[in-house]
């Protein structure tokens, strides 16, 4: 499968060699989600590595009373639910589609089978699984030490593509506040 985005977000990671990048995408799968879709339901386990070519996600989950949203993925993102990916467990988050969604996605097995016969396949996915949790630990630093009103501006800062993108609703749960309390945050810019 020829996707110029996927070859491109991967040479600016690595540059693999032509074999190693025509045995990923000749691998590829092409999915369409509509808005809503589950990508990865609660206590399903995670079996694929996905490229986002269009569309935003959500990884979250409910505790319950609410929904607790770890991260939102758009355009040019390799993501997986990480944990149940590796260990093979079934996970407590859930993947859902926030737009209509074009993802190109692979599964574990292949990604296993070509990190042993190339080794720059290896290197490639090491340093995708290695993202995920440093990107977690700065979620779990923010959400302990800052307040709604600085994660809120740190969101700002970091993701202005995705402010007129995801609901009201959302930016709280993602924030860790109520709707009543992001809204006079908003208000006071």
């Amino acid at each position: 499968m020829n996707s110029p985005r996927f070859t491109q977000t991967i040479e600016s990671i690595i540059k693999p060699e032509q074999s190693v990048m025509e045995a990923l995408t000749s691998n590829l799968e092409a999915k369409t989600y509509r808005k809503g879709d589950f990508l990865l339901k609660g206590d399903e386990t995670c079996r694929y590595f996905y490229f986002l070519e269009k569309g935003l996600v959500k990884l979250f989950f409910d505790n319950g009373d609410k929904d607790f949203i770890m991260t939102f993925f758009a355009e040019n993102s390799f993501f997986t639910e990480l944990n149940g990916f590796l260990t093979g467990n079934a996970s407590k988050y859930m993947m859902v589609a926030l737009e209509p969604c074009e993802v190109l996605r692979i599964h574990k097995n292949v990604i296993e089978e070509l990190c042993k016969k190339y080794h720059t396949a290896e290197t490639l996915f090491s340093k995708l699984y290695s993202k995920a949790p440093i990107n977690m630990m700065g979620r779990i630093s923010e959400m302990l030490e800052d307040d709604g009103k600085k994660r809120y501006n740190n969101f700002l800062k970091q993701r202005p593509d995705l402010i007129q993108r995801i609901s009201l609703g959302d930016m709280a749960d993602y924030i860790g506040i109520t709707q009543v309390s992001l809204s006079r945050i908003r208000a006071q810019k």
